[in-house]
């Protein structure tokens, strides 16, 4: 059995980008934005089970493109589903490690620092996310009535997140409802409170242009 394992999930077309093709096989420097941030886990623990999801009429495309960037990092593939929810159900039957997260294909700019903060604190708990505080004063909107909210009650949330195994794959086992838009908010059905950490700055997640030329100046200083 593996000690870790990492889903990263690239299932999706990326419509937002309106770009011919989806946004994780965009160029991002010299090579594919998906394979920087697979090579992110990899600097970070070598031994590391890697689960890639991809969109099923992709998959011979990103095959394409490993052999042009000789690209060799093991992974094993696994198909995207209808949503996220589905997709990480996929690679969740591939998963071996003791511990999974689940990082989006499109969050380039994890840094090593967080890596190693997200897994070190599933010593002590059984969940762990990623998160920041949000600067900007935050409205509620109702119809046509809006209220203010106090942002300090609200944090903005990021991947990877991280589970013991069985709690993860407990938790997928229920059925897809609407609000499931991430893994904690999946395992917070079953499970305790997960454990919050401090997020990087730079760990954006890629889905417009303005994005991708945001990502275009941080590559520099990654």
């Amino acid at each position: 059995m593996q000690e870790k394992s990492v889903i990263i999930t690239a299932g999706g077309l990326g419509k937002r980008m309106k770009s011919a093709f989806p946004k994780q096989f965009i160029l991002l420097g010299n090579k594919p934005l998906l394979m920087q941030t697979i090579e992110l886990f990899y600097e970070f623990d070598p031994p590391i089970e890697i689960i890639l999801a991809l969109p099923k009429d992709w998959v011979s495309y990103w095959k394409e493109l490993q052999v042009e960037y000789n690209f060799k990092i093991p992974h094993t593939i696994v198909l995207g589903g209808e949503e996220r929810f589905h997709t990480v159900q996929n690679a969740l039957e591939k998963c071996t490690g003791k511990v999974i997260a689940v990082h989006d294909g499109v969050r380039p700019f994890v840094s090593q620092t967080l890596l190693k903060l997200c897994f070190d604190s599933l010593q002590q708990n059984s969940a762990v996310i990623p998160v920041l505080s949000i600067k900007e004063s935050v409205r509620f909107l109702s119809g046509n009535k809006t209220e203010a909210l106090d942002r300090n009650h609200y944090k903005l949330v990021h991947t990877p997140q991280c589970f013991k195994a069985a709690l993860l794959k407990k938790a997928y086992q229920t059925s897809f409802q609407e609000g499931m838009t991430d893994d904690a908010s999946v395992v917070g059905l079953i499970g305790p409170e997960p454990f919050l950490v401090k997020s990087n700055e730079e760990n954006i997640k890629i889905t417009t242009s303005s994005d991708l030329a945001i990502a275009a100046a941080l590559l520099p200083f990654s």
